[in-house]
């Protein structure tokens, strides 16, 4: 059997319950990609998670409950021991393969109100199914999704989300050098931070206000997208923010059909890459599943309630940024998740909720092996010798497999090494630290604040000990706390109701929170954080 570079799974039995009888469109786009992939040197191969006969014959067994989160994730888990494909590309939306719902460290009833921080991070690991984000911490695989619309049976986008993907072209770096860089004021200087980290300037930063939601076919057309605004659930809209005005900064009926081919998102915004049924917005489908439609090649955002600093950069700001970095820096989409996602794990000191939030809750829509910048080969690749006898290594950028090597590597280390918080072990503050948590809480203007301790997991405190050991080194961190609360008053903005409930603005999360990491009860590291 030749190796497989590329597995597309997906749930069939779903997928021809949407369609019906249009299934067959959806099914020759599918096999217009694998053609398209086999000429730029992929074997791409079509893997029904629902199959008993395919699942059997790689070991697995076949989901027999769609919905069922431990079926998908041990039927994916089957597929990538079984073939061990470079990419997997998961085709459908929530309603044909399910995201993952991980535990949310920062849940609080009436302020984090996301019981669960939903994605696909699971798909990208090798441990089993765990509803702890904490197991998910080293993650191996370059996953990516390509969603339909949730709940609506049109094969025409999905159809079309697969051609966009048959038959893309990698452009040089210079196809993404300008940038649509957009923010709330209240984050200028954060944001600021993050464009000048990315491409090396922020010049070209849109604020919002006092800039809204029209942008110029100039701006729109640009290929790179960040965006750094608020979010709301199952809304249409991103939003700027300057005191207590939130005006529209996105809106998807504006942006549809009006962007280059190509385009490339980041975007922190709290349910940026939520899937909802467009039902649910008046007909019109979110601004993650239009950007898609308007033929991007990849959406990278969080499907709940994100986190960042209003000043410098975290959580949200640094995993959005690693995305495009790695984009740029000439990695395929999926790739380029994984790398965030990995870089992002390496750079903490302990992953603390908001960090484990953050790994847990943003996931990349689109084919995984699309490349958007495109590296010639250099030295002896491009010599005649090496091309007639690998015709097809002009395509795409060689050395995938040592890559993906390292990238196992890696993942392993990093769920063997990194400390994460945890429910367990957690002591209560002192006196001094809660009075801290507490006086920042009063700072920031909080109502309903609650207090939650965590205990740390140091899976590499072994290292640490016997033979060989550093000298006097010991595991870190002793425990984290966390306040949590919304701000006074209400968000005042453009809005709108649908079927009789308020959206828009007035939806807009207004939580913080502040977060004390501790070692031995004495105050290692103090942040506070604003939900994007």
């Amino acid at each position: 059997m030749p190796h497989i570079d590329k597995v597309i799974v997906t749930n069939v039995s779903q997928l021809r319950a949407k369609y019906g009888a249009k299934f067959r469109t959806v099914a020759a786009a599918a096999k217009h990609l694998m053609a398209a992939d086999a000429k730029r040197g992929l074997t791409t191969r079509w893997v029904a998670l629902d199959s008993t006969a395919t699942m059997k014959r790689l070991k697995g067994h076949a989901v027999t409950v769609p919905s069922s989160q431990q079926q998908n994730k041990a039927a994916v888990d089957a597929v990538a021991r079984a073939l061990t494909p470079d990419y997997v590309l998961i085709l459908g939306s929530v309603d044909v393969v399910p995201h993952q719902d991980l535990r949310n460290p920062v849940y609080s009833p009436g302020n984090d109100d996301d019981p669960y921080a939903s994605g696909d991070l699971p798909y990208s690991c090798e441990q089993p199914y765990s509803r702890r984000v904490e197991d998910f911490r080293g993650p191996t695989r370059v996953v990516g999704r390509l969603p339909d619309l949730t709940g609506t049976g049109d094969a025409g986008y999905l159809s079309g989300l697969l051609k966009v993907a048959a038959n893309y072209t990698g452009l040089t770096r210079k196809g993404f050098a300008s940038y649509l860089g957009m923010s709330a004021d209240a984050w200028k200087g954060s944001t600021e931070m993050s464009v000048s980290t990315v491409f090396g300037s922020s010049k070209d930063l849109q604020l919002v206000p006092p800039r809204g939601a029209r942008w110029s076919p100039t701006l729109l057309e640009r290929r790179s997208h960040f965006i750094n605004c608020h979010g709301a659930p199952a809304d249409t809209r991103f939003y700027g923010q300057r005191g207590d005005n939130y005006p529209v900064a996105h809106d998807a009926a504006l942006i549809d059909g009006k962007l280059t081919p190509g385009t490339v998102v980041a975007a922190e915004c709290c349910y940026g890459a939520e899937l909802f049924d467009p039902k649910r917005a008046r007909g019109q489908a979110g601004i993650c599943n239009t950007y898609l439609k308007s033929k991007a090649w990849g959406f990278f955002g969080s499907s709940t309630i994100a986190y960042g600093p209003a000043t410098g950069n975290g959580s949200a700001d640094l995993i959005c940024q690693y995305f495009l970095e790695a984009v740029l820096a000439g990695s395929s989409l999926g790739r380029a998740a994984l790398e965030a996602r990995q870089r992002f794990v390496r750079s903490a000191s302990v992953l603390d909720p908001t960090d484990l939030k953050t790994l847990a809750q943003f996931s990349l829509m689109g084919d995984p092996s699309i490349h958007p910048v495109w590296t010639a080969h250099k030295g002896l690749s491009r010599t005649k010798a090496f091309r007639k006898a690998f015709p097809a290594a002009g395509v795409l950028p060689l050395g995938r497999s040592l890559r993906r090597d390292r990238l196992l590597r890696d993942g392993i280390t990093l769920s063997r090494t990194v400390s994460a918080a945890r429910r367990a072990g957690a002591t209560r503050p002192t006196a001094k630290i809660r009075q801290v948590l507490t006086q920042a809480a009063r700072e920031s203007d909080l109502k309903s604040c609650s207090l939650t301790s965590f205990g740390v997991h140091h899976p590499a405190a072994a290292l640490l000990k016997g033979p060989g050991a550093p000298p006097g080194r010991r595991s870190g961190a002793t425990g984290v706390h966390m306040i949590i609360g919304s701000r006074r008053g209400v968000a005042r903005g453009s809005g709108r109701r649908t079927e009789g409930r308020p959206t828009g603005a007035s939806k807009v999360p207004r939580v913080v929170v502040v977060v004390a990491t501790v070692r031995d009860g004495a105050l290692e590291r103090l942040r506070r954080l604003h939900s994007r």
